[in-house]
């Protein structure tokens, strides 16, 4: 292969990269029914969420105007107006990440083979980021510490969660 013709495959696999990795289509995204509120708080949350989590490339979701994100093949999804957590109450502990509280259920702790679920418990509305088992263990902290300020910027602190 010609030197000119190697650089050309490297610059299409180079341009495809990101389009091979959401193959499968877009990620579906539960969306909650939300108070016009919260829809409004949601919706400034998801439109600042960055381009890129934990390393991993924002790729589509269906509906695409939910109140939602997603990063990455499998996908972590950051989702706005999430209920209570199962498990949580006001003496359950978080893992706190540039200033704010994340609840994470008592069995995933300490098993790095399970997904990981961590929520913004304490703000109103909640926001909730699924994070795949193939990404623990620096995923999940990498997520909280970004994602830490635009949880302040644009939700509500009901309830610290330390």
């Amino acid at each position: 292969m010609s030197p000119r013709a190697a650089g050309a495959s490297a610059l299409l696999l180079v341009v495809l990269s990101p389009a091979l990795a959401a193959c499968g289509g877009p990620v579906e995204v539960e969306v909650p029914e939300l108070s016009a509120a919260d829809s409004a708080a949601c919706d400034a949350f998801a439109a600042d969420l960055p381009e890129t989590l934990a390393e991993q490339d924002r790729v589509e979701i269906d509906p695409s105007d939910a109140p939602a994100a997603a990063y990455g093949d499998p996908a972590i999804v950051v989702r706005c107006g999430v209920p209570e957590p199962e498990g949580f109450d006001l003496t359950a502990s978080c893992e706190t990440a540039n200033g704010v509280g994340y609840f994470i259920p008592a069995e995933q702790y300490a098993d790095q083979e399970l997904d990981l679920t961590l929520t913004a418990a304490g703000y109103r509305p909640r926001v909730e980021v699924r994070v795949p088992a193939d990404y623990r263990p620096n995923a999940g902290p990498a997520a909280m510490a970004v994602l830490a300020a635009l949880i302040k910027e644009h939700l509500t602190l009901v309830e610290a969660c330390d």
